[in-house]
């Protein structure tokens, strides 16, 4: 009996080392992002903004990830000009692996996107969003890396679906 307790507690406390030595982390991503959607119909509209991002890592290869981003532009409706801001905020799951100073990663994210558009008269429109992309992290040096990353975003503002392509790029911090 004392033989079996005592590689019972040798197994728990190697598996307690062995998960110490999985290396977690994440990032935090700062950048400018460029937004291409159909805001009315079927007439694209193009944004300028921001994009950032955290990814807290709780295995080598998946990371959880919360990203906001900001985006602004205008718009001719029937002939009037629009002001439109648009913002998401998502949150999901990231696979990525790391070989030599790259870093590809996918992602699969869900949240909420707001938009509003002013022209003398202000309305806005707030909807269920999700986007599914992937980018490319370079190390420049250290913890140091710049990234490109393309999502197909939809949203559902207005009563209408929307499907929208958003390229960020810009510089992340690794920890």
């Amino acid at each position: 009996m004392r033989t079996l307790s005592v590689l019972i507690l040798s197994t728990l406390l190697l598996a307690g080392a062995a998960w110490a030595q999985i290396p977690t982390g994440g990032n935090v991503f700062f950048g400018y992002s460029y937004d291409r959607t159909p805001i009315a119909s079927h007439d694209t509209t193009s944004f300028n903004g921001w994009d950032a991002s955290l990814e807290g890592k709780f295995l080598p290869w998946i990371g959880l990830v919360a990203d906001v981003d900001g985006h602004y532009g205008s718009h001719n409706f029937s002939g009037t000009n629009a002001n439109l801001t648009a913002h998401n905020a998502l949150f999901g799951p990231r696979l990525s692996v790391s070989v030599s100073r790259l870093r590809p990663f996918a992602e699969l994210l869900v949240g909420v996107g707001h938009i509003s558009r002013s022209n003398g008269i202000s309305d806005s429109s707030t909807s269920f969003a999700n986007a599914v992309g992937g980018g490319l992290d370079y190390r420049i040096f250290g913890p140091l890396t710049v990234r490109g990353q393309l999502d197909w975003i939809t949203t559902r503002f207005y009563g209408d679906t929307q499907n929208g392509v958003r390229f960020s790029t810009g510089i992340a911090i690794h920890f």
